[in-house]
């Protein structure tokens, strides 16, 4: 019996074999031709193929009658049939399937699961830039595929400042980040996108996701928008990315000391307490997408990142912070856990607050017409050795005063080295979404609404989440 299993696996292969492109067809033109001689030769003989065939099925069925009564003949017939007709047809359902989805045992129920529940997820705006930015996305993508991610182009160092200045495109590199955070196949598409050339004339310094964005921006003539897009449909995003501005911008920043630091790569690098960012030109104009987002959105989401190279170029743009203001949608503010040097060091969180109010036109008294709630990390991250940056302190009484509300959990893990865990992150924002809509705001003495304030024995509870049509992390 063992020596018959490879026997017969040897002759399956064969089989398969014979049926390999190019030769079914010769198959089928030679069992034509067999059935073409079988009918000429009983044409030859004297008899017609449909009467020999009539006879034959009918004698047939009378034999098949005499040893099994008919209704039990006629159940099994029935049966045998219906058994044929199911099978063909799931196996034309998996063959339809498989030309749209991956070959893999859960993409179809994923493909479901998407359909039903994350493209009726909630509307999502997030507005930032940098890894804080692709970061967030690698967690909300798995509650709702309504995701719009508005980012800044100003960076101007690295290969994204290479590519800006020798072609003319707008600097690719905080797009890709978000474009792969989106993806479907997000691991393989990370790893391709980040590969950076570590040789070659022209190549060395550049990571391929960079250069991938400039080719299809030269494919559709210069347009970087359309750019963006088709990148996003070929690797299958769960959202879609918008740069924030169509035109290059470049950013200074005025320091305390009054001297002027021209360039977002030198910023970082000065020293000092940033007074002022500046952007120009000044008459840059938000593109149409991304205001439409923001006033169509349920939620709005600013940062985390880079306080005044990813978040506040972003507030500085015509539009975008006159349509925050406008919208009605629930404003978060997602505090960066750890200070970043050159930026933010020795900052609060209620100066990071103040900075964004300040470079919004928004008066100190009335954030909460900015933004609503601040989200701040209350656990001890694990500091890698060497890293100048601290824990941002949290300052309440300083938050209150803007007129928004704190909100303290748990939001980095132990792999997460000082920035915020993407599933942890996702999952308290999608909690503190759905528990203050569901509450009707109401009206303090002082006019700024009413929000509700996850309070530290505030227990999470996942079920809550599933019930609204999400995935439990």
């Amino acid at each position: 019996m063992r020596a018959e299993k490879p026997m017969s696996k040897e002759l399956l292969r064969k089989f398969r074999t014979m049926l390999l492109p190019g030769l079914k067809r010769w198959i089928v033109i030679i069992f034509f031709g067999i059935v073409v001689i079988v009918v000429g030769t009983l044409l030859l003989l004297g008899y017609h193929p449909i009467t020999v065939t009539g006879s034959f099925l009918r004698d047939l069925m009378e034999h098949a009658a005499e040893v099994l009564p008919h209704r039990i003949s006629g159940i099994m017939a029935i049966t045998i049939g219906g058994l044929i007709v199911c099978f063909a047809v799931i196996r034309a359902i998996l063959s339809i399937l498989g030309a749209y989805i991956p070959d893999d045992r859960e993409s179809i129920p994923e493909a479901l699961y998407k359909r039903r529940h994350l493209d009726s997820g909630p509307k999502i705006a997030v507005i930032g830039g940098g890894t804080g930015l692709s970061t967030m996305l690698r967690g909300l993508k798995n509650y709702t595929t309504n995701i719009t991610a508005i980012v800044t182009v100003g960076d101007d160092g690295g290969s994204s400042g290479r590519l800006r200045a020798e072609l003319g495109v707008l600097p690719p590199g905080d797009i890709r980040n978000c474009i792969t955070a989106l993806a479907d196949e997000e691991k393989v598409v990370t790893d391709l996108f980040q590969y950076r050339f570590e040789s070659g004339q022209g190549l060395e310094g550049h990571n391929f996701g960079n250069l991938f964005l400039t080719a299809i921006y030269s494919m559709t003539d210069g347009n970087f928008m359309e750019a963006v897009r088709v990148a996003g449909k070929v690797l299958n995003i769960k959202g879609t990315v918008l740069p924030a501005t169509l035109k290059a911008i470049q950013l200074s920043a005025e320091m305390e000391d009054g001297s002027i630091v021209a360039g977002e790569s030198h910023i970082t690098e000065a020293g000092g307490r940033i007074k002022r960012l500046i952007c120009e030109p000044e008459d840059l104009k938000a593109t149409p997408e991304a205001i439409e987002a923001i006033l169509d959105a349920e939620l709005i989401i600013l940062g985390p990142g880079s306080l005044y190279t990813s978040i506040i170029p972003n507030l500085l743009i015509k539009g975008i912070a006159d349509a925050i203001r406008k919208s009605k949608a629930k404003k978060l503010y997602v505090c960066n856990v750890m200070t970043q040097k050159g930026e933010t060091e020795d900052y609060t969180v209620g100066d990071h607050c103040e900075a964004l109010l300040a470079h919004s036109g928004t008066p100190m008294d009335k954030g909460y017409k900015l933004i609503d709630a601040v989200l701040v990390n209350d656990q001890i991250p694990v500091i890698p050795p060497g890293t100048p940056a601290r824990p941002v302190p949290f300052d309440q009484d300083k938050i209150r005063s803007f007129g928004l509300i704190p909100v303290k959990r748990g939001l980095v893990s132990p792999q997460s080295a000082g920035h915020h865990d993407p599933q942890m992150l996702s999952k308290i924002i999608m909690l503190w979404f759905f528990r203050t809509k569901r509450r009707k705001p109401v009206n303090k003495v002082d006019g700024s609404p009413f929000s509700i304030e996850l309070g530290d024995d505030a227990e999470l509870n996942s079920n809550e989440l599933e019930s609204k049509s999400t995935i439990s992390t």
